[in-house]
């Protein structure tokens, strides 16, 4: 049976280093590729053909959530284990959203990591026990999430949002995302029009608020 094959997605290199390191443990398991950012994943994906993306959360430019929901559009097949510090519910209930088949913290030992990899290659869904049960406290009636008006973003207007709210310029986030300066404009308001926002800083409150951001990223 051939070895699962990993791409592992980080801004920090020491923990790609790390996690490649854990891994190589395994024989089962082979890192065929590492990326320091979101766009880095997208081309290495479509360039390698995993079988599972293990990627962070908070990276520049874009996220996991914003390259987990590019990666779905493009209809990779790759399974996408987010490895994260954060607990945060927002993030959690984004990223399942966005498809992805597993979520557990950078504390997780490698045997744990190794497992949560076999997991999700196998079709499974994997939650930290941390992250379980933030995602069970969201759980209920569809309503207040219908109402939520970030959930009334296109896919697009969500990594504008992220991006925007992150410091980029129209023209940076028109050359992250592979479009023209026009439409990222054309994004950029129709963003701020359905979120009932008239600034860059109100922008940034509300992605702060929604865990669209982190303060300390």
């Amino acid at each position: 049976m051939s070895a699962i094959r990993v791409l592992i997605v980080d801004d920090h290199a020491i923990l790609r280093e790390g996690v490649r390191a854990l891994l190589g443990a395994h024989p089962d398991i082979e890192v065929v590729g590492e990326a320091g950012d979101g766009q880095q994943a997208i081309e290495a994906v479509g360039r390698l053909d995993p079988d599972v993306v293990l990627m962070d959360v908070a990276m520049p430019g874009l996220g996991g959530i914003e390259t987990s929901i590019e990666l779905r559009k493009l209809g990779r097949r790759a399974r996408i284990l987010i490895l994260s510090q954060y607990e945060d519910r927002e993030y959690v209930r984004r990223l399942l959203k966005a498809g992805v088949a597993g979520y557990v913290l950078k504390k997780s030992a490698g045997a744990e990591l190794a497992n949560a990899i076999r997991a999700v290659h196998r079709g499974g869904l994997v939650l930290d026990p941390a992250v379980a049960r933030a995602a069970m406290s969201d759980a209920g009636p569809a309503a207040p999430e219908a109402a939520d008006p970030y959930e009334a973003l296109t896919d697009r207007e969500k990594q504008v949002l992220r991006l925007v709210a992150d410091g980029r310029s129209t023209k940076e986030v028109a050359d992250v995302l592979g479009i023209s300066v026009k439409t990222a404009m054309t994004h950029r308001e129709h963003v701020m029009e359905k979120l009932g926002l008239h600034n860059r800083t109100e922008l940034v409150r509300f992605a702060i608020k929604r865990g669209v951001i982190r303060v300390d990223e």
